[in-house]
């Protein structure tokens, strides 16, 4: 075998041509699901330089325009506002809220689950008997709760969201760490004398990225459905300033009249929602090394 030939095998292969980004690329609907949230941003943040009406303008002779009337393609809402100007708004609301959401939950169910796979014993009991005490309260009544006993506000919204999302992710890295702790190269780590939170951050961190990654692509599906469901009960973000959720707590007593009002937001909600799992599904799979034994 030649030095070329040598050279080519050991050369790493680059990231968009690895085994993960093929098994992702070749999955339909992770791509499907990328395609329409990339859609779904690009409007939300670039279609209102593109839009004659902002989401505050009152036109109250337009007021119930139905879709296609004029320059108003979703038609108006009950002031004569435009509802897609009001959309596209609601949408930068709805998904910061949720990629902030789901940054502030998997950063600290990440620490979590590190720290208590990692260290187990008493501290690993004490931490996973906190995140089962949270896990004992359903989410939607215990997030209620804490948005009513707080002045609502984006920002307030998305640390609530947090708060009683990041479980989920802490008990996944608690079990992936677990399994980690005792493989060689963690042991070796130990007998060089590294500090312990060297070997839990920069050694099994890296190796439980993955399911972080899963975990984390799920969690913003589920941080937009909640912000929505808060909002539609009135304890979320309050108007004017729009969101999807309270879009549709606004459309609820026009449903006969006027159903664009509540189709429109709750059609952006489902693509949301889906995308995001469509592409948390396919990460899933493609970060599963498992395939890689199967093809072996």
């Amino acid at each position: 075998m030649s030095d070329a030939t040598l050279d080519t095998l050991a050369a790493p292969v680059p990231w968009w041509r690895s085994r993960t980004m093929q098994r992702f690329v070749g999955n339909r609907l992770a791509m499907l699901g990328l395609v329409l949230i990339t859609a779904l941003t690009l409007a939300c943040f670039v279609g209102p330089w593109f839009l004659p009406f902002d989401e505050f303008y009152i036109d109250l002779r337009a007021r119930f325009a139905p879709p296609m009337t004029g320059a108003h393609i979703f038609g108006t809402d009950p002031l004569g506002r435009d509802l897609a100007a009001r959309l596209f708004h609601a949408g930068q609301v709805s998904l910061l809220v949720g990629f902030a959401a789901m940054l502030m939950s998997t950063v600290l169910g990440t620490v979590v689950g590190v720290v208590a796979g990692y260290r187990g014993g008493w501290l690993g009991a004490v931490l996973m008997r906190i995140v089962d005490a949270f896990l004992s309260f359903p989410s939607i009544f215990l997030l209620l709760v804490l948005a009513a006993l707080v002045r609502p506000s984006p920002l307030m919204i998305t640390i609530i969201i947090a708060v009683t999302s990041w479980m989920e992710v802490a008990r996944l890295v608690e079990a992936e760490t677990r399994t980690l702790r005792d493989q060689e190269f963690v042991m070796a780590a130990r007998m060089l004398g590294l500090p312990a939170a060297r070997i839990m951050f920069r050694e099994l961190l890296p190796n439980v990225v993955g399911v972080v990654i899963v975990a984390a692509t799920l969690t913003v599906a589920r941080a937009i459905l909640l912000e929505a469901y808060i909002s539609y009960l009135g304890y979320g973000i309050q108007q004017p300033l729009p969101s999807w959720g309270n879009m549709l707590n606004s459309a609820q007593q026009y449903l006969a009249d006027a159903p664009w009002l509540a189709v429109v937001p709750g059609v952006a909600i489902t693509l949301a929602v889906t995308a995001f799992n469509f592409i948390g599904n396919g990460l899933r799979d493609a970060l599963d090394v498992r395939s890689d034994m199967v093809g072996a």
